[in-house]
């Protein structure tokens, strides 16, 4: 009998260990477009608070960022994020910045540095985001710096994934690329649904904890 009830006994375990991967992988399961973008709280770099909800009505672009990445430092350093950023804004687009860098790791900052980034390399976003404990990425499964998300103003997900479509940290591949940011927020403003809304991102692998 006891060699009987061992043989249920593995069976039902294994079930149920399957079970908790299944829960547990769709709880960290990627954000979907055309479904609503995961809420989420996180303090900037003043200190101040952030909800997604707190901008309902406004489109919202999230920006997986890493100073010391190279293929975001080629973006900034061409001014690329920046004009794209300082465009959004004329808009009424919300531009939050997010860094999910552990302390310890590279692209980590707390709030003066990040001020300072801001500062120095002329950038605009309307907040920069720090998630060192990486609860905001992980959300949205952010892979990549940069990684880039738009938020409609019914809170609905519709872009995710790369800046644009030139994988690779060399400057001048900035001048022919594809913006797909910027292609996706101006179908948005003619009204037309969005032709690339998922494509794949490229950079630096977020830096997270774990």
């Amino acid at each position: 009998m006891k060699s009987v009830a061992s043989s249920h006994a593995l069976p039902f375990a294994l079930a149920i260990g399957m079970a908790g991967l299944i829960t547990a992988g769709a709880a960290l399961a990627a954000p979907s477009v055309q479904q609503p973008a995961p809420d989420f709280t996180a303090v900037d770099s003043n200190g101040r608070s952030h909800s997604l909800s707190d901008f309902r009505g406004q489109t919202v672009i999230l920006e997986w960022t890493n100073h010391d990445c190279p293929y975001v430092r080629k973006h900034y350093e061409t001014g690329n994020m920046q004009a794209l950023q300082k465009d959004s804004a004329k808009d009424g687009v919300v531009w939050l910045s997010v860094i999910s860098s552990a302390p310890g790791t590279q692209g980590y900052v707390k709030g003066d540095e990040a001020n300072r980034l801001t500062e120095t390399r002329d950038a605009a976003p309307s907040a920069v985001l720090l998630d060192p404990e990486g609860k905001v990425g992980t959300l949205y499964a952010a892979r990549t710096t940069p990684h880039m998300y738009i938020v409609d103003p019914e809170g609905t997900l519709v872009y995710m994934g790369g800046i644009d479509d030139k994988p690779t940290s060399r400057r001048s591949s900035v001048k022919d690329a594809k913006n797909y940011v910027r292609q996706a927020l101006a179908e948005m403003k003619a009204g037309q649904p969005i032709s690339e809304a998922s494509t794949r991102p490229y950079g630096c692998s977020v830096k997270y904890a774990y």
